[in-house]
């Protein structure tokens, strides 16, 4: 507190210096300040007082954001959005690889080609033509850390800059995107106040990679997770976070899931690692869609966003899914006989991509089943407990995780496994094992064929072999 007010009276004695505020300007600042602090302190006695005699509760409460809700799109607008992504001015010069790139997009909507980075922009323009505000900052996040974006375009003969996504419609909002500095604490702290002051517009935060997020953590601690607890204050910003264990070592692999999932309680947070184009559409739409229909209520979302499968050939959606599809908590294991199944492997993110390659290669589908938790906080219990209901008869249930044992979802989930399968099971052997990386102080081995190694080995022992 005493680095903050001397740092407040050197920056006041500058501008009184430079004649840029009078003594007399000053003092009515502080007065309008502490009354504000005043008033806030005032509101908080009273919450406080409201809320004394509550009793607290232990019992699992439904959550509206695990629950079905209608976040689709008109065929027609998806179109429409699409045709405005790959139109520019005729005298604005769009790079030639980067043109063709995205002259693509109208194929791929029709095709059943829908990629990450193009759900995320149709997701945005629909927003943006509901008359909701979009506002993305972050490192690169014009582009793309991943050069998969491209939400600005940049005239390769002057340098002129061009969104697309604000010239879908005449009477639009236009969208926001900035690449900001490498200081994530400013910058988060600056979107968070943001998200907190205009309910009508979706803030979005993207660190460059996952591991960016360390250098914000005091305000994802003091704020993002608990300011809703502490002082009522109601955020629906988004955090994009890539994550995903690709053999790039220990900085870029791991958006320290663990941690936010240990900051969860009372509803305060949606934390969710997706393996879907059209999941990521939905959620985003639900942050802005939701609230409107649940009593305003908000909440930030973390997601693990993904690198490899920015381009993953089996990690796109069709159009339908976003025209007539909703979000998914889980995705069910695909399978023509549940009953016959001997193990059922539970996961999240990437690695799904993974089991599913390598069980079409060992030629075992009815054995195994794979469940993608795609929500991981809210725990989605209901479509979790009807997995295994589904696949009642196996003998192993697993969890299949990237991340070293004392990262990753494991620590968090597991209690909720265990509770299912003594549901289910009572007191019989039936209880959830763990697959994945052992425990290890650093997230990820620094060389790539150590990675390549421990992948191959959890992905053969998670499917049983």
């Amino acid at each position: 507190i005493d680095g903050h007010r001397s740092v407040r009276k050197l920056y006041l004695e500058q501008l009184l210096k430079r004649g840029e505020m009078t003594p007399e300007d000053a003092e009515q600042i502080l007065d309008s300040f502490r009354s504000i602090l005043d008033s806030a302190f005032e509101e908080t006695k009273e919450t406080a007082e409201k809320h004394k005699d509550a009793e607290p509760s232990s019992a699992p409460v439904p959550s509206a954001f695990t629950a079905a809700f209608e976040t689709q799109v008109p065929r027609d607008v998806l179109d429409r959005i699409t045709q405005a992504l790959v139109s520019w001015p005729d005298d604005f010069a769009v790079h030639r690889k980067l043109a063709r790139l995205l002259e693509r997009r109208p194929d791929s909507l029709a095709n059943g080609k829908i990629e990450w980075a193009f759900a995320e922009a149709l997701a945005f323009g629909s927003l943006l033509l509901d008359g909701h505000r979009v506002r993305l900052s972050g490192q690169d996040s014009g582009r793309g850390t991943f050069s998969q974006r491209h939400a600005i375009l940049y005239d390769q003969q002057n340098g002129r800059h061009y969104l697309p996504l604000s010239h879908v419609a005449e009477d639009q909002l236009p969208l926001q995107v900035y690449d900001s500095l490498l200081s994530e604490y400013a910058v988060l702290g600056f979107e968070y106040g943001y998200s907190v002051a205009d309910a009508n517009t979706l803030v979005c935060w993207e660190a460059q990679f996952g591991d960016f997020a360390n250098g914000a953590q005091i305000m994802i601690d003091q704020f993002v997770a608990s300011a809703e607890a502490k002082w009522g204050t109601q955020s629906s910003l988004v955090l994009l976070l890539p994550h995903g264990f690709e053999g790039q070592g220990p900085e870029h692999s791991s958006a320290r899931l663990e941690r936010f999932l240990q900051l969860c309680a009372d509803e305060n947070l949606i934390v969710g690692n997706f393996t879907t184009p059209a999941n990521y559409f939905h959620a985003l739409r639900r942050q802005i869609k939701l609230p409107e229909a649940n009593g305003g209520i908000r909440k930030p979302m973390v997601l693990m966003t993904p690198k490899s499968l920015l381009r993953h050939p089996r990690a796109v959606s069709a159009v339908e899914d976003l025209s007539e599809g909703r979000f998914h908590p889980v995705y069910e294991a695909a399978s023509d006989n549940p009953q016959a199944a001997q193990r059922l492997v539970l996961c999240s993110g990437k690695v799904y991509y993974d089991l599913l390659a390598a069980q079409e290669q060992m030629d075992i589908p009815a054995s195994v089943g794979l469940v993608r938790v795609e929500q991981l906080y809210p725990f989605p219990e209901a479509e979790v407990r009807a997995e295994l209901e589904r696949f009642g008869q196996v003998t192993d249930v697993v969890w299949c995780q990237e991340e070293p044992q004392n990262m990753g979802a494991w620590s968090f989930v597991q209690p909720h496994l265990d509770r299912l399968l003594m549901e289910r099971h009572g007191d019989c052997c039936v209880r959830p094992q763990y697959v994945g990386r052992p425990a290890a102080a650093s997230p990820a081995t620094g060389s790539a064929k150590v990675h390549a190694a421990e992948q191959e080995r959890l992905v053969s022992k998670a499917l049983g072999f």
